[in-house]
């Protein structure tokens, strides 16, 4: 006799019901799938509101007209000439670039040094130091800017591209501070006392075992250094007197209509130019991730033989 199907009238077998095991898998799979299409739904939601503008200010980049509209009166790459000829766009880059790369190598150093002090050090004022450091989070750069105006103007200091790479400094390295600090979290001391057990220096220690574990961090605590210098807008305008650097040269064009196509062209390089260095970055922290995984040899650190 089947369990499974049972005759009925007319010729036709009865289907068995779903267990309520199997109704419960298929109501789990159901809400998974669910779950799964809104979070992507949330995530290209959020991707189109971060990048849609990106995108269009790229597309209208390459239009022959000054009114940012639609239909194309040409293709053209005029602007981007324009815009790589123009003197304002090319000094308040180079401007741009000079104070970032100083800002990343100063927070390189100042936050690396603080954050060894608030993490391997113990000390009365340890939690006061380490929430000064996170002051920046709270304060906006618009406050800072006003704040630091006032600051130099009392003190007769002339507003110029020093003021502003001594601003970006101390809005930049407690931040880079707290990205070094996680870093140094991760890993365990104990290393760090067997190379000064083994004879080595403070020094050696520091270069041959602790800077080798958090070379992930400091790789991208440089990069956010060079790019939220780069990228500041606040802090350049009110301290950087008459040397503008690109976001405060691209906020002086906008007054006119007309620069509108030199601003989309000029903000479109600059931005593929920063993707570029992200994607590098991503691929040197990844390898610095897989030298960290494969490289345990603790004596070789020390000795400097890698």
């Amino acid at each position: 006799m089947s369990a499974t199907a049972n005759p009925i009238e007319g010729g036709q077998t009865a289907v068995p019901a779903p267990s309520p095991r199997r109704r419960k898998g298929l109501s789990k799979r159901n809400g998974a799938r669910a779950s799964n299409a809104a979070s992507v739904s949330i995530i290209a939601f959020i991707m189109l509101l971060l990048f849609g503008p990106l995108i269009l200010l790229a597309i209208f980049s390459f239009n022959s007209s000054t009114i940012i509209s639609l239909p194309f009166e040409a293709f053209t790459t005029h602007w981007y000439k324009a815009a790589l000829e123009d003197p304002g766009a090319r000094s308040s880059i180079e401007h741009s670039v000079v104070v970032a790369l100083i800002v990343a190598a100063f927070c390189m150093v100042l936050g690396t040094m603080s954050a060894i002090g608030i993490t391997r050090s113990r000390f009365k004022l340890r939690g006061a130091a380490a929430g000064l450091h996170g002051a920046t989070l709270v304060v906006p750069s618009l406050i800072i800017g006003v704040a630091a105006v006032m600051f130099f103007v009392q003190l007769r200091i002339e507003l110029s591209l020093t003021t502003l790479t001594l601003m970006h400094i101390v809005v930049t390295f407690p931040l880079v501070t707290a990205i070094v600090a996680a870093g140094l979290v991760r890993f365990e001391k104990a290393p760090e006392e067997a190379a000064i057990d083994l004879g080595a220096s403070q020094w050696q220690m520091v270069r041959y075992v602790m800077l080798p574990q958090i070379a992930p961090s400091l790789a991208a605590a440089g990069l956010y250094a060079f790019f939220e210098s780069f990228n500041s807008f606040e802090l350049s305008f009110f301290t950087g007197g008459y040397e503008q650097t690109f976001p405060v040269w691209v906020y002086a064009l906008l007054k006119h209509g007309d620069n509108l196509p030199l601003i989309n062209a000029a903000a479109t390089f600059i931005a593929a130019i920063q993707v570029a260095i992200v994607i590098g970055g991503w691929f040197l922290v990844k390898k610095l991730l897989h030298r960290q995984s494969t490289d345990t040899n603790l004596s070789d650190m020390i000795l400097g033989s890698r």
